[in-house]
């Protein structure tokens, strides 16, 4: 049951990260992609970037800067820096799943083998001329004592499991939205870079 107990305080200090980091994701990032994306349309680059810096702790704000911030980039660089920087992030967005993941295979194990050794115990104390004597209503207080190992193993492994697919989700969900607004923002760039390279040749005439 020690083992059992660790993962569910560890389990539990966790859950409470991620919990607040995807509340803050998606409770404002959807609004600041509409508000960063309506600034760059506008021309209003300097708007764009004050208004990423300032939510700099978002995923999407990071990928969004990786790019803004070269220096006159063509499209290709401009698109291979959106790409890299959504890349860098998959690690924050994954974070802890292969603890939960641990959690839940070694859980349901933990509490076999104490069951396992509860019923051991118990049997242990049994002497075979005893049967249906004075100790057998300790062994099967011992056996129902072991039985409770096991349920506390799967408890754990259930809650978990529940949270770590919801994460998955957001985790999946995530990607997409990168995916979506990075496109956007990309095609933004490259209408922009073709106006300025048709005024450049303009110019020259």
């Amino acid at each position: 049951m020690w083992p059992l107990l660790i993962f569910s305080v560890l389990a539990i200090a966790l859950i409470i990260e991620r919990v607040r980091f995807w509340y803050r994701v998606n409770t404002r990032q959807s609004r600041i992609v509409r508000e960063v994306l309506n600034l760059y349309r506008l021309e209003n680059v300097v708007g764009a970037l004050d208004k990423l810096q300032k939510n700099i702790d978002l995923p999407i704000a990071r990928v969004f800067l990786s790019a803004l911030e070269l220096e006159e980039p063509n499209p290709e660089e401009f698109r291979l820096a959106l790409e890299s920087e959504a890349q860098a992030e998959i690690p924050v967005l994954k974070r802890f799943s292969n603890i939960f993941d641990t959690i839940i295979a070694l859980s349901p194990l933990f509490g076999l083998l104490g069951t396992v050794l509860g019923l051991i115990a118990s049997f242990a104390s049994l002497n075979l001329g005893d049967v249906g004597g004075t100790k057998t209503p300790g062994v099967v207080s011992g056996i129902s004592e072991a039985l409770v190992s096991t349920a506390s193993g799967l408890v754990v492994a259930i809650f978990v499991l529940l949270f770590a697919n919801t994460f998955r989700g957001f985790y999946q969900r995530q990607i997409a939205f990168l995916q979506e607004y990075g496109g956007q923002l990309e095609l933004l760039y490259r209408r922009r870079y073709e106006r300025g390279g048709e005024k450049s040749y303009a110019a020259t005439r």
